[in-house]
Parts: structure tokens; C-alpha cells; sequence
């Protein structure tokens, strides 16, 4: 019985190692579908990080093209309220100069111009249609003045 006995051991020996061989193939089996889908996540990562370096690159000219032009309006604000103070002088200088100019500088705005300025509070578009239309409009150069 004792070959009978090494035989059936020499089985199972050669079983378990048949066994352990199949888990090991499939340890590598998994270990490779592991390492594919790893190389598709790296290589989605990869296309991912040019897409966004791109946008980056891009989003970085629109912002250095959008203060190039701040920077040039600033410029041309500042242009323009010298202009304005440079204006704003020489009327002083004329109104000091020009008797008749400071006279009429001096009166009071006519009625139909000061109603012009006078606007009441308004929310929305529809108040601001309902105040134009309104009693309270100026009328056209063609229309009679009401009394």
C-alpha cells in the first residue's frame, strides 16, 4: 500500500501544483487587463492634460489681450477727462473774459430744458415707458404747446 500511498501523494503533489500554476495565470491574466486599462486611464490623463494646457495657453492670451485693451482704454480715459478739465478751464477763463457769456451762464435753464433734467424714479423699462409717455413729455418740435 505504501506505493499505492506515494502515488495518490505524487497526485495530489502534482495537482496542487497544477493548481497553483492556474492561479498564478490567473493572477497575470488580471495583473495585465490591470496594466491595459492603467495605460488607457494614462493615456486619457495624457490627452486630458494637452487639452487643458491648451486652454491655459489660450485663456492666457484672451487675458493678456483683455488688459492690453483695459490699459488702452485707461489711456484714453485719461485722455479724455484732461480733455474735459482743459474744456472745463477754458469756460472759466471765457465766463472771467466775457461779460455776455457769464450773463448768460448765469440764468436759470428755461422751463422745457429743465424738465429734460427732472426724471422721477423709475423701476424697470415699463415705468420708464409709462413716464415718456405720460403727461409729462416733452413734445415734438412739430406739436402745439399745450397751455
Amino acid at each position: 500500500m505504501s506505493a499505492l500511498r506515494q502515488a495518490l501523494c505524487g497526485f495530489a503533489l502534482l495537482g496542487a501544483l497544477a493548481l497553483f500554476v492556474w492561479g498564478q495565470q490567473q493572477r497575470i491574466a488580471v495583473a495585465k487587463q490591470a496594466t491595459a486599462l492603467a495605460q488607457i486611464d494614462a493615456e486619457t490623463a495624457r490627452a486630458d492634460a494637452d487639452h487643458n494646457l491648451t486652454t491655459a495657453t489660450n485663456l492666457r492670451n484672451i487675458l493678456s489681450q483683455e488688459r492690453q485693451a483695459q490699459s488702452q482704454l485707461r489711456s484714453l480715459h485719461d485722455q479724455l477727462r484732461q480733455g474735459v478739465a482743459r474744456r472745463e478751464q477754458q469756460i472759466e477763463v471765457l465766463k472771467r473774459e466775457n461779460t455776455v457769456l457769464r450773463d448768460w451762464a448765469i440764468q436759470p435753464l428755461p422751463d422745457v430744458a429743465r424738465r429734460l433734467r427732472e426724471r422721477p424714479a423709475l423701476n424697470g423699462a415699463d415705468a420708464y415707458r409709462q413716464w415718456l409717455s405720460g403727461s409729462s413729455a416733452v413734445p415734438t418740435a412739430g406739436d402745439p404747446a399745450k397751455p
